[in-house]
C-alpha cells in the first residue's frame, strides 16, 4: 500500500508563488511515474503535470506551461509542484498520484493511489 500526502496549499493574490509536496511513504514502486492534478469546484478532475520518478521526462498540461514546474527528490520520496505567475483560474484542490509504471499519462484513471488533496486559493 502506498500512502500520499500533499502539503503546501493556501491562499496567495496573482502573480505569487506556492510549492506544493507530495510525500510518498509505504511501498513505492520503481520505476514509476507521478502526476498532478487539480479539481476546481463544479469543474471534473483536470491534469496538470506529471514526470517519470527519475525526473528524466516531464509533461505539462498548455494551461500551466511555463509557468509551473514538476519535479522530484527520490531519496525523499517527495515529488514537488513549483507554481509561479498563480491565476485566480489556477484556484483548485490539488491532487498528487503515483502510476505503477514510468509512463506519462495524463489520464487519471491510469493512476493507482492518490493523495487527499491540497487547497489553492488565487485571489485577484
Amino acid at each position: 500500500q502506498v500512502q500520499l500526502v500533499e502539503s503546501g496549499g493556501g491562499l496567495v493574490q496573482a502573480g505569487d508563488s506556492l510549492r506544493l509536496s507530495c510525500a510518498a511513504s509505504g511501498r513505492t514502486f520503481s520505476p514509476s511515474a507521478m502526476g498532478w492534478f487539480r479539481q476546481a469546484p463544479g469543474k471534473e478532475r483536470e491534469f496538470v503535470a506529471s514526470i517519470t520518478w527519475t525526473g528524466r521526462s516531464t509533461y505539462y498540461a498548455d494551461s500551466v506551461k511555463g509557468r509551473f514546474t514538476i519535479s522530484t527528490d527520490s531519496a525523499a520520496n517527495t515529488v514537488y509542484l513549483q507554481m509561479n505567475s498563480l491565476k485566480p483560474e489556477d484556484t483548485a484542490i490539488y491532487y498528487c498520484a503515483i502510476r505503477k509504471i514510468a509512463y506519462l499519462s495524463t489520464k487519471s484513471a491510469d493512476y493507482a493511489y492518490w493523495g487527499q488533496g491540497t487547497q489553492v486559493t488565487v485571489s485577484s
